[in-house]
């Protein structure tokens, strides 16, 4: 006879240990469940430039390349460098309706939607979320199609003259942009 779908495998003592095992887990998050990401081993680093026609601001920044990266970003950090930030990187296009939230997240940041081109296509400010409850936190919409994403302090691009169509560039993407779209 098969055992029903919804049975776990495994004896009675091997099933009863993983309910235990669980039900500590549970008691250790302080009763809740984690919403959202756990925090990833590390973020490989790299150098990055924006390129605003008059200037070139040099950074250094961590590369959030998959889903868990991107899920996780700067949650739980009490500051971030002066020249420091992260960057999203997609394998394809992102439309306009997605977007970025700040649950977790403790610093408020600017973020800068990045076309294909290279070019700094929207950029907008973010508040820190201080909800525990995920669902109260804002989603920043993009509003433009793009391939990366990049974080900073809030306040970095006009602090330094950073605006709409400068180009941006980190190891990996072809050098210089292409015109806006």
């Amino acid at each position: 006879m098969t055992p029903p779908p919804w049975r776990l495998p495994g004896s009675p003592v091997q099933r009863l240990g993983l309910l235990l095992l669980a039900l500590l887990a549970v008691m250790l998050l302080g009763g809740r469940w984690p919403a959202g990401a756990a925090a990833p081993a590390s973020f490989e680093k790299a150098p990055l430039a924006i390129d605003t026609g008059q200037q070139t601001h040099h950074l250094e920044v961590e590369l959030a390349r998959s889903p868990a990266q991107r899920q996780f970003g700067l949650m739980e950090r009490d500051r971030l460098g002066e020249r420091a930030g992260m960057l999203f990187l997609y394998d394809r296009p992102q439309p306009p309706r997605s977007g970025f939230w700040m649950y977790r997240t403790r610093i408020p940041l600017d973020i800068a939607f990045i076309d294909a081109g290279g070019r700094i296509a929207a950029i907008h400010t973010m508040q820190p979320c201080g909800s525990d409850d995920p669902g109260d936190c804002p989603v920043t919409l993009a509003g433009v199609t793009y391939v990366a994403a990049l974080e900073v302090n809030a306040g970095f691009f006009a602090t330094n003259g950073i605006g709409l169509g400068d180009c941006v560039t980190w190891p990996g993407r072809p050098p210089g942009c292409r015109p806006a779209d």
